[in-house]
């Protein structure tokens, strides 16, 4: 066993053993000091050896499974990584990596490890236009791609290797071939710990994608914060819903739980079906969940008491859960979902972790590892209120390196001596921290600062919301008022008594002055990771009333005054 390795096991093994004590935890771990580290030679392999308890369990569609060990997994992307290199893949070359929930998306992954090429993760759901930034601004020498999604590369020029999973491609090669390669395989050099692993092109809500740089420690050692706020442990049967492309399915589907040496559970499906997936969870027992909050939602929507055996850790991540949702869980499965709060930036910084009370609504504490301030945005000052920072002068090692190639953003984002993640919070007197939203989602209303996560959390309490967005209506008199934007359950129809239902239900769960006074019924502008667009929302609607003296409502809207009464 490698010095690095011994070094990542020790602090590995302190979290384990502190699972359930998070303030034993949080006084007692350092992250692992890393020089040279290379995660899938230092840490998987090791722990590959002569194991043949599943590392992956992939169950399709139509029934049909398939389980790799750790030790199948060590070996293949070692073919994998000769093959690669045998068509001249090097270090340091970029890669795209777009791929389904296939063995070939982990076996190539390890396998650009191994080398110390630069992956590119990509969803399959790009159009070329994205994947020409991708190529161009990504500089990326070498694609791997469904066959499927081949098509999508002919407008796009360039000396880059093209490779094919699935169907032979004419002009691509198969990665097939690569079970013809040599499993022993041997590094070129050293992995210093600084070089880069990952480049990650963000989702973008509100502007051009960024483009995210982490390292062979950043994200692979840096999700022992994951592993942690999950409660991951050996031998777990670990579900994460979550697309391959996206940071998400790096954290939960690849680093948190190999570092607990935990199986990657995966259910393929073309349409989400709740009574498939619970079906599934029962049959394979699955110990740990992780879903985002449209999932969750999703789930609700359907009797999820069948699945007599639950999951006993159960995790939400991407946007913060609605209270409701926690408490429609809790009820039927008696355990408590754990929100936590990362980025594509940074592991998980903020979580609700296992054995500590989880107070409603808010995201719990500060993580082994993060020394986490709140800092007034008009002062700068740190208190219990105002934008989520991670104090630099205790970098921690989840940290991105920075926006590739931006130094302007990377020094606004990094300005102060702290990292700026531009999401507001609230802290209470025992250190929980309560999300309150993004510094761009956060508006004033007669004077008053607004929530919009706190008024579309009460909004879902109604059984008629599926989903909702609210964002601010310019009013001539208030400057502002909450509008929201809501798709309905089923069974409900978008009209007069609808809106007058959901209206009062707003007016018994909030505060006079957070009321919802507008309320549209549409669909929700997302991001192809499926964060909601509230930035376009905002747009739409400061363009449907750049009139200010206009008294004609836009399609489908419902004004509280004319459905109640004058406004209170």
């Amino acid at each position: 066993m490698s010095g690095a390795t011994e070094v990542f096991r020790q602090a590995r093994d302190f979290l384990l053993r502190h699972r359930e004590d998070y303030e034993s935890a949080r006084a007692g771990f350092r992250w692992p000091e890393l020089t040279e580290f290379n995660w899938a030679l230092d840490w998987f392999d090791v722990i590959a050896r002569g194991n043949d308890r599943p590392a992956l369990w992939i169950v399709e569609e139509d029934g049909s499974e398939r389980r790799w060990s750790f030790a199948e997994m060590s070996r293949r992307s070692g073919q994998v990584a000769n093959w690669l290199r045998g068509h001249g893949v090097r270090r340091g070359d970029r890669l795209i990596l777009m791929l389904g929930n296939q063995v070939e998306l982990w076996e190539t992954l390890l396998a650009a490890a191994k080398l110390g090429a630069v992956v590119i993760p990509a969803t399959t759901l790009l159009g070329p236009a994205e994947l020409r930034d991708r190529l161009e601004r990504g500089r990326a020498g070498h694609v791997v791609v469904g066959s499927d999604h081949t098509a999508k590369f002919d407008a796009l020029p360039g000396d880059y290797t093209r490779i094919s999973v699935g169907a032979p491609v004419p002009g691509w090669l198969d990665h097939a071939d690569s079970a013809a390669a040599p499993d022993a395989f041997e590094p070129d050099g050293a992995t210093r710990a600084e070089d880069t692993l990952l480049l990650y092109f963000t989702s973008g809500t509100t502007a051009r994608p960024k483009l995210v740089e982490h390292t062979h420690v950043s994200y692979p050692a840096g999700h022992l914060s994951t592993m942690y706020w999950i409660g991951l442990e050996p031998g777990d049967v670990h579900l994460n819903i979550s697309s391959p492309g996206w940071a998400k399915h790096a954290w939960s589907n690849v680093f948190a739980p190999w570092n607990a040496e935990a199986c990657v559970f995966i259910h393929n499906y073309t349409r989400f079906d709740a009574g498939a997936l619970l079906d599934q969870m029962q049959r394979c027992g699955v110990t740990s969940f992780c879903a985002p909050p449209t999932v969750w939602r999703m789930l609700i929507q359907a009797d999820i008491s069948r699945l007599r055996t639950p999951p006993a850790k159960v995790v939400g991540a991407g946007e913060p859960l609605n209270p409701e949702v926690i408490e429609h869980v809790r009820s039927a499965w008696g355990v408590t979902i754990r929100d936590g709060f990362g980025q594509t930036e940074t592991t998980v910084q903020v979580a609700n972790t296992p054995g500590s009370p989880v107070r409603p609504g808010s995201m719990g504490r500060p993580c082994p590892g993060y020394a986490v301030e709140l800092i007034d945005p008009a002062t700068g000052a740190p208190g219990d209120a105002g934008e989520i920072c991670l104090d630099l002068s205790q970098r921690p090692l989840g940290l991105m390196v920075g926006y590739h190639g931006d130094p302007e953003r990377n020094a606004e984002a990094m300005r102060d001596g702290y990292y700026h993640t531009g999401d507001i919070g609230s802290r209470d007197a025992d250190g929980n921290i309560t999300y309150v939203g993004r510094t761009d989602d956060v508006f004033k209303a007669s004077d008053y600062r607004i929530s919009p996560f706190e008024l579309e959390s009460a909004l879902l309490e109604h059984p008629a919301v599926a989903e909702a967005a609210v964002v601010p209506s310019p009013d001539p008199i208030r400057l502002a008022v909450p509008k929201a934007f809501v798709v309905l359950a089923a069974g409900w129809e978008p009209g007069e008594d609808t809106a007058r239902a959901i209206f009062a239900h707003s007016r018994e769960a909030l505060a006079p002055y957070k009321r919802i006074r507008r309320l549209e019924f549409t669909e929700l502008p997302k991001t192809i990771s499926g964060k909601i667009r509230r930035t376009e929302l905002r747009a739409r609607e400061a363009e449907q009333r750049d009139d200010s003296t206009a008294t004609a409502l836009p399609d489908g809207e419902f004004r509280e005054e004319d459905l109640t009464g004058p406004r209170a």
